[in-house]
């Protein structure tokens, strides 16, 4: 048997019209979705794409695709389906990883990239630091070299949103139209890591969540945006192809008391009636 895991995303920290093209810059989390690899017969409970990705793997390292019928996908993960939390990114990408380390091999995060982008959109959880990532085809990888530490209050919504149908739309224009703010957002975002100052991320991923608005807008955004303004928390990001959204904090200098306060006082568990507390973690698959 072989195993592997890899991070759920809240979202993404940035995401638009970056450098001449959409990318993104996920947010990795502390929920994981675990997968094994092992002789035997499928078992016909697996996720999505998982099958094709094992089957791309076995082509990569040249293995009869025969093979892909004496091999069993087993997997345990708890993170929520269709909600923009990089759960699909995660089954696939553990599915590639346990199915090389099966076969003796390790693959890279940019030999990761290039598999899964192949089967769907795919978010910069890959990469152990935050990184800005062509999320269709792979071709930028930029590390930003910092892995922040931080808290986030996930609020989720029930509100499911296919991921692979919103990167169907024709958005080109509405990002076009707001490439000015995503630029100023990446601008903090790169300066935020080099000084690896969360004031600045979160800066930053607010302005992106605004820039996102007009594409997939949130409910009660104004209400969650207060938050920042008032500098209850360091800021706000969402799910820009899905419907959470993230209140990225630090529970030594901000009250998350008041900020659940905050969430019932203003009824934001109407459209949020689940919030997780997690922690922003090292992207990578282990």
């Amino acid at each position: 048997m072989a195993e592997a895991h890899c991070p759920a995303s809240c979202g993404e920290l940035l995401q638009g019209w970056i450098l001449g093209g959409e990318k993104l810059v996920s947010c990795p989390i502390n929920w994981y979705s675990y997968v094994s690899v092992e002789e035997g017969v499928p078992l016909g409970l697996e996720r999505p794409r998982m099958r094709q990705m094992l089957e791309r793997v076995l082509k990569h390292l040249d293995i009869v695709p025969e093979a892909t019928g004496m091999l069993r996908i087993e997997y345990e993960s708890t993170i929520p389906v269709g909600k923009g939390l990089a759960s699909s990114t995660a089954d696939i990408a553990a599915t590639a990883q346990a199915t090389a380390r099966f076969y003796g091999h390790e693959l890279s995060p940019e030999t990761l990239a290039e598999l899964c982008v192949a089967v769907e959109p795919t978010d910069s959880t890959l990469f152990s630091s935050l990184t800005l990532f062509d999320h269709q085809t792979a071709e930028t990888q930029i590390s930003l070299g910092w892995a922040p530490d931080l808290k986030l209050l996930l609020l989720e919504s029930p509100d499911v949103v296919l991921t692979e149908d919103f990167h169907k739309r024709d958005r080109r224009a509405a990002l076009l139209a707001r490439e000015p703010l995503l630029a100023q957002a990446w601008k903090l975002l790169t300066a935020a890591c080099e000084q690896q100052d969360p004031q600045r991320l979160g800066e930053a991923a607010t302005l992106s969540a605004i820039a996102s608005q007009d594409l997939l807008p949130k409910p009660g955004f104004s209400e969650l945006h207060a938050l920042a303004d008032k500098g209850k928390i360091y800021g706000l990001n969402v799910a820009h192809s899905g419907s959470v959204a993230g209140l990225i904090y630090d529970d030594t200098l901000h009250d998350k008391d008041f900020i659940y306060d905050w969430i019932q006082r203003h009824q934001l568990d109407r459209f949020y009636p689940q919030v997780h507390e997690v922690s922003m973690a090292p992207g990578g698959v282990r």
